[in-house]
């Protein structure tokens, strides 16, 4: 699994600040260092609507495509993902959960699902059926690629959400990255969240 940040608005807690300050007609009381303490209140109180104004991009790499449904899930969100629909999947790579890799039979029958279903792909694609009904036979391990963009109050929620320790492992490692780059970029708005 891979996370990269591929655009973050400029100046975001400046951004964030200035139409939260519009909101309490407190434009002139800013000060260095004053959007952290601000953007802080603000969150503390609830007010999360300012954070709409600075949207951050994600490409997410090598995840699974039973992964990439977990994110699509979040409608705020406009999503990209690597199509089966037009690309070759015949020598699909896949994500393999621990769980199976460290038990040497469920991880042998594993393995031999995946290189069935690749077998079944290229049979289907060698009888002239078309990638996109081809597609129909691989798994939700399918490797996949998606680039995502979402406002910075869409990503705290799906941070909450998504790296509770009652999350599926898969998506709160992505979301756990996701964390750590945001905690960077924009710490003011990110502040109160932890890394675990």
């Amino acid at each position: 699994m891979k996370v990269t940040l591929l655009h973050i608005t400029a100046n975001a807690t400046e951004l964030i600040e200035d139409a939260g300050r519009t909101a309490w007609a407190s434009s002139g009381r800013k000060s260095e260092g004053s959007d952290s303490v601000f953007i802080g209140r603000l969150i503390h109180l609830g007010h999360l609507s300012v954070l709409e104004h600075a949207t951050a991009t994600f490409r997410i790499e090598d995840i699974s495509r039973a992964c990439s449904h977990q994110v699509v899930r979040h409608r705020l969100c406009s999503c990209t993902q690597r199509s089966q629909r037009y690309v070759n999947e015949q020598s699909f790579e896949y994500v393999m959960p621990a769980s199976i890799a460290s038990h040497l039979t469920a991880c042998t029958s594993f393995t031999r699902a995946m290189n069935y279903a690749r077998m079944m792909y290229r049979e289907l694609r060698r009888m002239g059926i078309p990638k996109e009904d081809a597609r129909f036979v691989l798994p939700n391990a399918t490797r996949t690629e998606i680039v995502i963009t979402a406002n910075l109050r869409q990503w705290r929620h799906m941070i909450e959400l998504r790296t509770s320790k009652h999350a599926q492992w898969e998506i709160r490692e992505v979301m756990m990255a996701v964390l750590r780059i945001l905690k960077d970029e924009v710490p003011a708005v990110f502040l109160d969240f932890g890394i675990v």
